[in-house]
């Protein structure tokens, strides 16, 4: 459906190494952009770009701690320097947050700290890109939050102020970018039963992930939760020119939950 629709496009891609920042890496590929992988752990990340190559794709990959500014800058001109060009940004990295504690009972930097790194690195990787996207005057800065980033969703700390600061910083840096021809685009995603920390969860306590699935799927209009590809696929479309008229809006892709939980409508029977 996509193959090739990015051809020419170069991406950078922070936590390469994650089940999500690689989905989206190898849909990237496959569409033909050529992708820059980054992460803190050289392992996680060179697989990533193992599994491109094997599918015919160009990568490269590199070390690069996301929340040094510095570091960030340096690996971005020498993207420039080797492609000519950075078209797409896209953030993946992961931040530990504290969850399942009812907000009068969490501490205080357990409810903060996770706010402070999101912010730290999405900003930092933002702003570097668009200060080369400045002068291209194009580009695409995508960003990425969770369904409680759009509803009230209870027991989940500092994660959902987190999801929300991120979607206003999209909105305002689209604002902002816009008379540069740079469009910033966030994904609301939902949980996906099939990246490492579900899959991971599921096969270590798969008689408590049940229920738990189980909950979330009947939370979702369409009852299924939304996988790593839809996704991904969604990251291909709005990287490319056929979304050239998307910008400063959060696109949903969780199956209608941030529309608002849906567990008392049933499913129909066969």
């Amino acid at each position: 459906m996509f193959d090739m629709i990015l051809q020419g496009k170069n991406a950078v891609i922070y936590g390469a190494g994650g089940s999500l920042g690689s989905a989206v890496a190898k849909a990237l590929a496959k569409a033909g952009a050529r992708v820059f992988l980054t992460g803190r752990k050289i392992d996680s990340v060179q697989k990533t770009a193992d599994e491109i190559l094997q599918m015919g794709g160009r990568t490269e990959v590199d070390v690069v701690d996301a929340f040094d500014e510095n570091a960030i800058d340096s690996h971005i001109k020498t993207v420039e320097q080797k492609a000519g060009s950075l078209d797409i940004s896209f953030n993946a990295v992961g931040i530990d947050v504290i969850q399942n504690i009812p907000l009068v009972d969490i501490s205080t930097n357990d409810f903060v700290n996770p706010i402070t790194k999101t912010m730290q690195t999405r900003f930092v990787t933002a702003k570097a890109a668009a200060k080369t996207m400045m002068k291209q005057k194009s580009g695409v800065i995508l960003t990425l939050t969770a369904t409680p980033g759009g509803i009230g969703y209870p027991y989940t700390g500092g994660f959902a102020a987190a999801c929300s600061a991120v979607e206003t910083l999209s909105r305002n840096l689209a604002i902002e970018l816009g008379v540069y021809g740079i469009r910033v685009v966030n994904i609301r995603s939902g949980g996906s039963p099939d990246s490492s920390v579900f899959k991971n969860a599921i096969d270590t306590r798969p008689e408590v992930m049940a229920p738990i699935l189980k909950q979330m799927e009947a939370d979702t209009a369409l009852k299924k939760l939304p996988l790593m590809a839809d996704i991904a696929n969604l990251a291909v479309f709005l990287s490319s020119d056929l979304a050239e008229k998307i910008t400063a809006v959060t696109v949903d892709v969780t199956s209608g939950t941030t529309a608002g939980f849906n567990y008392r409508v049933a499913s129909p029977k066969n």
